[in-house]
C-alpha cells in the first residue's frame, strides 16, 4: 500500500446545539418567576422586544396561543423535542395553531385571581402591577436588634461593648454561641464583668434568651415564673432522664411524688425552648403554584399560572423604521439577528407552555387516583413512563418538572412529587407507590392505642392485609423517613403525656 497524502470526501450526520436550541432547553427548567426574570434581561438586550401592557397581545394573532388565556390540555399540542430539532427559531414565522380546537374557560383559579372584584383585583384584571399588602406592615425588628435596643438603655460604655460582642454571638433560638473566656480575653475585659454583662442579658425580654444551654434556658424562664425550687433544679439537671421516659427514677432523684412530678413537668412543658424564634425575620416565601388542575364536568382542566408569566411582543414598527435607516451592512446584520432572537423567544415561550401543559396531563392521567381520592391512591410514576407516553426525551421531561409546582384542590405539589419508586403488591399484582406506603404507616400509627403500641412486625402484617408487601427494615425506614419514633419510643412518649394529662 503506497504512503502518501491524498484528499477523501466524506458525509456525516451530527447534532449541533444551536443558541437558540440551547435557551430553549433552559427556558423549560426555568419557573414562571424564574422566566420573568430571563425575560427582563432580554427586554434590556434586545430593542426589539417589549412588554406587553394591559390589553395588548404578547404574540401575533395568528401566532401562539396568548400567556395570560387558560389553555385546556390538547393531544395535538407541539412538541417542544421537535421544535428544537428543525430549528425554527430563524424562519420568522408564527407557530401553526389550530384555535378552533382550543377550548378557554374562564373559571380557573387563574382566572378568579385576574378577573372581576376591585381594587387589587382591578390592578391584576387590567394587566397592572398588584399593590403589596405586605409592604405596608411595620417591618419588626430582629431578635439581635432587639436585644441591643434594651441593651443601650440598661448599659453604658464598655459594658454595652461587651454585650454588642456577646448579642452578636446570639443564634436565631435565643442561645449563646461564644466562649465567655475567650469573650473576656479579645475585649481585654476581666471574665468576671463579662458573666455580670450576660447576667443582665439573660434579664432581657425574651425570657430565657442568652442561655447556653436547655436546662439554663428553662431555669430562667422557671425564675421569672417563681417556680426555680430544688425539685425543679434537680429535675432540669436531669433532662435526658425526662426525655427517656425513666419516670420512676425522677421521682427518687427529685424526692417527689407522682403527682407534683407531673405537675413539675406540665410546667416545663409551658416553657418556650427556642425564646428567640418569635423575633426571627426570616420569612419563607410563599409557592407560586406554575400549573392549575380544576375538576370539571369532563374531566381535568390543567392551565399555566398566566398571572406569574410575562407577556412580550417584537416591536415590527420599529424593526422597520431602524431597517431603513440602517445602510451599513454590520447594522443590518445586528438588526436581523435582533429580530431573529425576539421572534426565537417568543416561540420557545410558547413551546415551553405547551410542553408544561402536556407533560401535566400525563402526570394527571397517570395519577387520576391521587386527586379525586388522596395521596393513599399515589402510584409508582417514572420520568421515563411519562417521557414514553408523550413521545418526548426523557431529559425533556425531568427538565419541565424541574422547579415547578401545581395547585390542586388537594394543595401545592411539586411536579416531582409524583415520580415515586414502586412496591411490589403482596398479590402478585401491580405495585404501590414508596408515598402511599409512608401514607398508610402514618395513618395507622396516628390511631394506634397507648397501651397497644404497634411493632414493626405488626405494621408489617397490617401493610400486607392492604396489600403491601414489605420487610420489616423498609417499614423502620419508612417511618425514620417520617420522623415517626420507634415502638419503645413512642411507647414513653404516650406514657409521659398520660402521666401529665
Amino acid at each position: 500500500m503506497a504512503l502518501g497524502p491524498r484528499l477523501d470526501l466524506r458525509q456525516s450526520q451530527s447534532l449541533v446545539m444551536t443558541p437558540q436550541l440551547q435557551q430553549a432547553i433552559r427556558l423549560l427548567a426555568l419557573s414562571n418567576l424564574e422566566i420573568e426574570t430571563f425575560v427582563a434581561g432580554e427586554l434590556e438586550k434586545n430593542p426589539l422586544l417589549e412588554s406587553a401592557g394591559p390589553g395588548e397581545d404578547g404574540f401575533d394573532p395568528d401566532g401562539p396561543a396568548r400567556d395570560g388565556e387558560p389553555a385546556i390540555v390538547s393531544a395535538e399540542t407541539g412538541e417542544a423535542d421537535s421544535l428544537m430539532a428543525q430549528g425554527l427559531g430563524e424562519r420568522d414565522s408564527p407557530l401553526d395553531i389550530d384555535h378552533a380546537a382550543d377550548i378557554y374557560i374562564d373559571d380557573s383559579p387563574a382566572d378568579r385571581v385576574l378577573g372581576g372584584g376591585t381594587g387589587a383585583g382591578d390592578a391584576l384584571s387590567s394587566g397592572a402591577e398588584a399593590p403589596d399588602f405586605d409592604s405596608f406592615a411595620n417591618p419588626e425588628p430582629g431578635l439581635h436588634e432587639h436585644l441591643m435596643n434594651q441593651a443601650r438603655s440598661a448599659l453604658s460604655g464598655m459594658a454595652l461593648v461587651i454585650a454588642g460582642q456577646l448579642i452578636g454571638q446570639i443564634d436565631a433560638a435565643g442561645y449563646l454561641e461564644a466562649n465567655l473566656l475567650e469573650t473576656a480575653h479579645g475585649l481585654g475585659q476581666p471574665l468576671a464583668e463579662v458573666e455580670r454583662v450576660l447576667g443582665v442579658i439573660q434579664s432581657f425580654d425574651p425570657t430565657g434568651v442568652g442561655a447556653r444551654s436547655l436546662a439554663e434556658c428553662l431555669a430562667l424562664q422557671a425564675k421569672e415564673a417563681d417556680r426555680h425550687d430544688p425539685c425543679i433544679q434537680r429535675l432540669l439537671a436531669n433532662l435526658d432522664l425526662l426525655a427517656k421516659g425513666a419516670l420512676p427514677q425522677l421521682r427518687r432523684i427529685c424526692g417527689v411524688d407522682e403527682e407534683d412530678l407531673a405537675d413539675m413537668i406540665r410546667e416545663l412543658r409551658s416553657y418556650d425552648p427556642k425564646p428567640g424564634l418569635r423575633y426571627s425575620s426570616d420569612h419563607s416565601p410563599p409557592v407560586t403554584p406554575d400549573l392549575f388542575i380544576t375538576p370539571t364536568r369532563d374531566g381535568w382542566a390543567i392551565e399555566v399560572n398566566g398571572a406569574t408569566l410575562p407577556r412580550i411582543l417584537v416591536n415590527r414598527d420599529y424593526y422597520v423604521e431602524l431597517a431603513d435607516g440602517a445602510h451599513d451592512r454590520n447594522a443590518k446584520a445586528w438588526l436581523a439577528e435582533c429580530l431573529a432572537s425576539a421572534n426565537w423567544l417568543v416561540k420557545a415561550l410558547d413551546q415551553r407552555q405547551k410542553t408544561m401543559i402536556k407533560v401535566a396531563s400525563e402526570i394527571v392521567r397517570c395519577q387520576e387516583d391521587f386527586f379525586r381520592k388522596g395521596v393513599a391512591h399515589l402510584k409508582p410514576l417514572t420520568l421515563k413512563t411519562v417521557a414514553d407516553a408523550i413521545e418526548m426525551h426523557e431529559s425533556t421531561v425531568s427538565r419541565v418538572t424541574s422547579n415547578k409546582y401545581l395547585s390542586c384542590p388537594r394543595g401545592v405539589y411539586e411536579l416531582k412529587y409524583f415520580f415515586t419508586s414502586g412496591i411490589a403488591a403482596s398479590d402478585g399484582e401491580g405495585s404501590v407507590s414508596a408515598e402511599a406506603v409512608k401514607s398508610h404507616i402514618k395513618a395507622l400509627i396516628a390511631v394506634e392505642e397507648p397501651h397497644a403500641i404497634l411493632s414493626d412486625d405488626a405494621l408489617v402484617d397490617l401493610l400486607r392485609v392492604k396489600g403491601m408487601d414489605l420487610a420489616r427494615r423498609t417499614v423502620a425506614k419508612y417511618r425514620e423517613a417520617l420522623g415517626i419514633g420507634s415502638s419503645v419510643q413512642r411507647r414513653r412518649q404516650k406514657a409521659l403525656r398520660g402521666t401529665i394529662a
